[in-house]
């Protein structure tokens, strides 16, 4: 089968947290619902177009679409049905999903459990080399959303337009403003927390935006093959000698002839992260037509100012400052200084957006998003300060409640 062209097809993966009911602290029984769900015990489990598997924490679970889909319209339907299936098998022995990009008093030194079945050698390997009981590896829920490309010249494209995008894409998605039961003063801890997760061989992460590199020998020379030299004392077996070791926020997939953006936090209903992941692709698509900023000119973007911006974003949201006129400009907003982040959005969602494909379940949480703040911002202005346990416990059992009704958390 010849690989799709650009944004031909679309590839969407979820990720929850499982926890307890009442209490809503975790609970590691990704491999029970997995088992409830496929009929013995497994780490996959195929429904027609739709799949779920395991993660690196026993809490974890994943749906994803089952191959690429060829629209997002509709996809957020079949990941409801998801949400409501699993809702169903884990009421039986006490549990439920939870959603946003990371579980906000969950301690992972003493609640991490890895897991223990098929691809334990793997996850055992970043164990071993990484400490994966932080909450950049076992604290973390994210949708990772896959886009294809034909051949070096499209991958060239796409990888320079979506480097241009990703350094403001948590202002769209922040969903992690609490740690350990306090106000991290990041919008996306999740996403500080993965920048920091691979400091012991930082050639697995870099600077989270990938380096310039447009085509697969390009790619290969600059990031996959310095990454599995520096790894290889550490992995003399080769276990993870592969290339979605690469923990940058969006990473090449050769195999798959797609490029998969990891930046994305969770958000609180299927209808809000495709309502993102609409609004995102229309912002590459935009950017990778030069709509604003030629190839070539796209192309000499280094990541050290990219990464300046994501690390901005990171900390405030939608209301991260982007100071960097130059970048402004490629992104259509020209005569501008700095703005806001929410700002670039706003104008993505008027200059880039299609009136054609465009389902209606998005239109409610993208002007959710774009009028009142990322989930950020609007789980820390219904918290409104109070970070006692039974606060924070009130409002998350709410996002649950928006998980399991496939609707928008309003401050």
């Amino acid at each position: 089968m010849s690989p799709l062209s650009l944004f031909e097809g679309f590839g969407v993966e979820l990720e929850y947290m499982l926890v307890d009911a009442r209490s809503l602290d975790v609970y590691p029984a990704a491999d029970k619902l997995l088992e409830a769900a496929g009929g013995k015990l497994t780490a996959d489990v195929e429904f027609g177009d739709q799949a779920w598997s395991n993660e690196l924490a026993l809490h974890v679970i994943e749906f994803k679409t089952n191959g690429p889909a060829p629209t997002l319209e509709g996809l957020d339907k079949r990941f409801a049905a998801d949400v409501t299936r699993a809702n169903a098998l884990l009421a039986p022995i006490g549990g439920q999903l939870m959603p946003t990009g990371a579980h906000p008093w969950m301690d992972p030194k003493t609640q991490t459990e890895i897991w223990p079945h098929e691809y334990n050698a793997v996850y055992s390997a970043f164990n071993r080399i990484f400490d994966c009981q932080g909450h950049g590896w076992s604290n973390l829920q994210s949708m990772h959303l896959n886009l294809p490309f034909a051949g070096d010249g499209e991958f060239g494209r796409l990888h320079a337009a979506i480097r241009l995008i990703l350094p403001i894409l948590p202002a769209l998605a922040a969903s992690s403003p609490i740690l350990d039961g306090a106000a991290t003063g990041f919008a996306d801890a999740r996403m500080e927390a993965y920048s920091r997760n691979c400091a012991r061989i930082p050639q697995v992460s870099g600077l989270i935006v990938p380096e310039r590199a447009f085509t697969r020998r390009e790619y290969e020379k600059r990031i996959l093959n310095p990454m599995f030299k520096a790894l290889r004392p550490q992995d003399k077996e080769g276990v993870l000698r592969f290339e979605w070791l690469n923990a940058r926020g969006a990473i090449a997939r050769f195999e798959r002839d797609a490029i998969e953006i990891r930046v994305l936090d969770v958000q609180e209903c299927p209808a809000a992260d495709l309502a993102v992941a609409a609004l995102a692709v229309a912002a590459i698509r935009a950017v990778a037509a030069e709509t604003w900023q030629d190839l070539k000119a796209q192309q000499k973007w280094e990541p050290e100012p990219l990464a300046r911006i994501l690390q901005s974003v990171i900390r405030g949201g939608d209301q991260g400052v982007v100071d960097d006129p130059a970048y402004l400009k490629a992104l259509g907003l020209t005569n501008r200084r700095s703005c806001k982040a929410s700002e670039i959005w706003l104008f993505m969602a008027k200059n880039a957006l299609p009136t054609e494909g465009f389902d209606p379940d998005w239109s409610k949480p993208l002007e959710t998003i774009l009028t009142k703040g990322a989930l950020s911002t609007r789980i820390l202005a219904r918290l409104a300060g109070d970070l006692r346990r039974e606060r924070l416990r009130e409002v998350y059992a709410e996002l649950c409640d928006c998980l399991a009704a496939n609707r928008p958390f309003l401050p």
